[in-house]
């Protein structure tokens, strides 16, 4: 069955209105599901058949990175590894080896010479060639969604959390400069993106919250993180563009917050510690709601029991708009391709409106 994008669908749910289904919405689906769906190998460099992937699969979009960091896991292609292995350490003979490079073991930031000797100008070196090429690439109604962000992730990641918790209380000047510097990378890349108008919408990919609460206090935030975020709320809608937010957590104590700075979409509403009935009905009529398929159903459920979540999911909180149905994360390769079927497919089939799941 062939799916026609049209990014106007999401647009509608963003604004709390029906459009003619519930809109299927991820920021990251793995090339091996990829592969599967499309029954040939889908590689990294092979924009062609991602476009079509997301074409065939019932997205309105694709999602492309910029930035310097990926969403998911730091590999080795991410821009802020690069500079690292190919900058820091290029005379390294250590420089391959992952404790040497990657940022969730090791870090690069401990004192202000540190941040001085940083190569904060290679690092805003952004690679746009992926946009460039997607406009003569998508069909008509599709839309590109470019991944940014991570200000905070990747502020605390070149500093170490654990020196980065510190220094916010015995040398916050240091804190906020990484931040600043961090954020204004982020900021140019932004002014090269409203000039493609195929580019629909920004969403920040940044984990600020544990299960359990905020990675930080909600002061520090506002402080330090979510400032940057409101003026980049700001720009994309000067611009008429979306602005969409990922944040794994319990996100509850940073809601208001949230919302204040102009987020028109959050996802993907943590299954593991939030309940997305209950989040509806306290910030639905305020932000779109994405998500919420637990990543550990897909991963050993059946696709009978995925389909029943996503009928649930369909029936409480679809009614009215603004929620678009995806992962509780985002779909990796260890997720079951059939359960990965079985929840786009039950969106397709049941999320029609007006909503009927019967």
């Amino acid at each position: 069955m062939d799916f026609k994008p049209d990014f106007e669908r999401i647009r509608k749910t963003a604004r709390h209105e029906e459009p003619d289904r519930v809109p299927l919405v991820e920021a990251l689906i793995d090339y091996s599901i990829q592969s599967q769906f499309l029954g040939r190998e889908v590689t990294p460099d092979d924009l062609e058949s991602q476009v079509e992937f997301w074409m065939k699969a019932g997205y309105d979009f694709i999602p492309l990175t910029v930035g310097m960091m990926q969403p998911g896991k730091v590999t080795k292609e991410s821009k802020i590894s690069k500079v690292i292995r190919e900058v820091m350490l290029a005379d390294s003979p250590d420089a391959d080896l992952d404790e040497a490079w990657n940022l969730e073991i090791t870090s690069f930031i401990k004192t202000r010479e540190d941040f001085e000797k940083f190569p904060w100008e290679v690092a805003a070196e952004l690679d746009f060639e992926s946009f460039h090429k997607a406009k003569d690439l998508l069909p008509e109604g599709m839309k590109v969604v470019a991944l940014s962000g991570k200000i905070f992730t990747l502020t605390w990641m070149l500093m170490g959390f654990n020196h980065f918790a510190t220094s916010l209380i015995i040398d916050e000047q240091l804190v906020a400069d990484v931040f600043k510097r961090v954020a204004e990378i982020q900021f140019g890349g932004l002014e090269q993106i409203f000039e493609m108008p195929h580019i629909a919408a920004i969403w920040v990919v940044d984990d600020l919250a544990f299960g359990n609460g905020p990675m930080i206090s909600p002061q520090a935030f506002r402080d330090h993180v979510f400032p940057w975020y409101e003026e980049m709320a700001r720009r994309c809608h000067e611009k008429d563009r979306l602005f969409f937010m990922h944040s794994d957590g319990d996100l509850n104590p940073l809601m208001e917050d949230i919302i204040g700075i102009g987020v028109d979409l959050i996802q993907p509403i943590d299954p593991t510690c939030m309940d997305i009935v209950k989040f509806k009905e306290m910030f639905g009529d305020r932000i779109c709601l994405a998500g919420n398929v637990a990543n550990e159903l897909l991963r050993s459920g059946t696709p009978s029991e995925v389909e029943a979540v996503v009928k649930e999911l369909i029936e409480n909180v679809a009614p009215g708009g603004g929620f678009c149905l995806g992962s509780g994360n985002s779909v990796p390769d260890w997720a079951k391709f059939d359960n990965y079927m079985a929840m786009r497919n039950t969106v397709l089939k049941y999320g029609s409106y007006p909503i009927h799941t019967d």
